[in-house]
């Protein structure tokens, strides 16, 4: 809680207008029954007041209007604070997947991510519009009604008053919260994971019709919704029955107050009109501390929804970047994997790796599946470090480069390309954000898919389906190679980069690379011989060792 308090701190003004603003309106919605029965007992010649009953009219109708002025700017002022404060949050979780990626997120699961990026922020609303200011809310009416009944009616009645204030802005709270126990945090648990179980669903949607899957993933579909309703119910029960004790403690807090007044009159420690203010006062006074009690059961998912939040921010990287200030800048002289030993875990991948590429070089790397080839590339891009010895840029460890030097030095295509939901254009210009539309050409000549595209009805424009697949394999990877050869860097990475082509595209894609031998070098990793057949240099790995 005290880290969420920390992210309101650049908002404290704007809460202190809330507050303030609060506070005032309770003290005029307090304030109009008891300056509504001093008029009645100025009538009946029971009380005293300082102006006509004319003013008086005028003074209630003021404080009623001002009352929901007050109320509207106290709101304005908090759901202004919450929706800045979900802005600051997300672009903190974001900044934070940035700096975990691809390392601490590798086989992470991807619907708990979404879940927490979306749901779980934004039930931080609660906290931020609905908690904090009315807690300062509650404490200083609590002290401004017991000033009051203390100056009406004296102490006795001010401290009960002060008493019934705790039992239900705090105790009420307390004790719903402790009843839901785990509860908010099972509630976001498992949303998380239907989160996650819908979208793997959804991506795997093919394979489920394929192999007549669907009742089964229905079924499960069902059971995981149901315990998430059984959990939110339970939740809302809890509510229910927090907000009728709520009430009705309410009510009898205020009868015992006024029975306590009767009795201070009857003993002649009070005058009849300070046990009448005094009561009317308590029975209108309650309003800041039942939105109090109102929080018992929705904080608990709140806090719940804070803590996924928190780990995400506070979760560690495994590889730190390297700034531009205190990292090297060094012009491509080649790069090199020198007696590396890399694992993820406990499982051995690389072991006294060593490899060699010099500029405009073609190094092809072969091996059967699982012996460490992309986990190469990937230590060349420092998705991870290595356990031993060190991958060399110009000389430099990459451990001391600057990230934003390393990416601009580096362009990786895996085997499976990534599509955005966008245009072929912007998927294209991630690469190169101000590339000119003659590069674009250029980079997709190159990748042999310029003419596909231009076959399109919007060409370069034409938007391409979530992890485009609107689109081939084949299609999908030339538009990796295309963005690969616009990012223009002088060593390109291939992971088994015609594995999805024909060779008709295959040999368009091996002359673009012979052509451009000596301009940059290229890593190449693929089981084809004729893709293999162009690279200057092969390298064989085996159960992680190069030979």
């Amino acid at each position: 809680m005290w880290r969420m308090l920390g992210l309101a701190r650049p908002l404290a003004g704007w809460m202190v207008i809330a507050v303030a603003c609060g506070v005032m309106g309770f003290c005029c919605a307090t304030g109009i029954p008891v300056l509504a029965a001093e008029a009645a007992l100025c009538i009946f010649e029971s009380g005293a007041l300082a102006c006509t009953l004319s003013a008086t009219v005028a003074i209630l109708t003021i404080m009623a209007v001002a009352r929901g002025i007050l109320h509207f700017i106290e709101q304005r002022c908090n759901h202004y604070i919450a929706f800045r404060l979900l802005a600051h949050v997300r672009d903190l979780v974001f900044s934070s997947l940035r700096r975990l990626t691809p390392a601490k997120l590798a086989g992470a699961d991807r619907g708990d991510l979404i879940s927490t990026v979306t749901a779980d922020v934004e039930l931080l609303e609660v906290f931020y519009a609905h908690t904090i200011s009315p807690i300062c809310i509650a404490t200083l009416m609590a002290c401004v009604m017991a000033s009051f009944l203390g100056t009406v009616a004296g102490l006795l009645p001010a401290v009960f008053a002060l008493a019934s204030y705790a039992l239900v802005g705090a105790a009420v709270p307390m004790l719903i919260s402790r009843a839901s126990g785990t509860g908010g945090q099972r509630s976001r648990n498992l949303a998380g994971a239907l989160s996650s179980f819908v979208l793997d669903s959804l991506r795997g949607l093919n394979e489920v019709l394929q192999f007549d899957a669907g009742t089964q993933r229905l079924d499960e579909l069902g059971e995981r919704s149901a315990q998430l309703v059984k959990t939110q119910r339970k939740l809302r029960g809890h509510a229910g029955r927090g907000q009728a004790a709520t009430t009705g403690l309410i009510m009898v807090l205020s009868c015992l107050q006024v029975l306590l007044c009767l009795h201070l009159v009857q003993t002649g420690s009070i005058n009849p009109e300070g046990a009448v203010l005094a009561s009317v006062a308590t029975f209108s006074s309650f309003g800041p501390f039942v939105a109090l009690a109102n929080l018992g059961s929705t904080l608990q998912g709140t806090l719940a929804a804070g803590r996924r939040v928190i780990a995400v921010l506070d979760e560690e990287p495994q590889v730190v970047d390297v700034s531009n200030k205190d990292g090297a800048h060094p012009a491509f002289s080649g790069i090199a994997a020198e007696h590396v030993d890399f694992s993820y875990d406990d499982e051995q991948i690389l072991d006294n790796a060593s490899i060699a590429v010099e500029p405009g070089q073609i190094v092809g790397i072969q091996g059967r599946s699982g012996s460490g080839k992309s986990t190469l590339c990937r230590l060349f891009m420092r998705f991870w470090d290595v356990n031993k010895g060190r991958v060399a840029l110009s000389g430099h460890d990459v451990r001391g480069v600057a990230t934003s030097a390393l990416r601009d030095a580096e362009a990786f295509v895996e085997q499976d390309t990534y599509l955005f939901h966008d245009s072929i254009r912007d998927n294209l210009l991630i690469a190169k954000p101000d590339a000119s539309d003659k590069e674009l050409e250029t980079a997709c000549r190159a990748a042999s898919v310029h003419d596909f595209i231009m076959s399109l009805p919007a060409g370069y424009d034409t938007m391409i389906g979530e992890l485009g697949d609107t689109l081939s394999g084949g299609e999908r990877q030339r538009l990796g190679l295309a963005r690969a050869f616009l990012h223009d860097a002088p060593l390109l990475l291939l992971d088994e980069p015609t594995s999805n082509l024909d060779s008709l595209n295959e040999g368009q894609i091996l002359r673009t690379l012979t052509e451009q031998c000596g301009k940059r070098a290229v890593v190449l990793i693929s089981h084809r011989p004729s893709t293999m057949s162009i690279a200057d240099k092969t390298y064989s790995m085996d159960s992680g060792r190069v030979s």
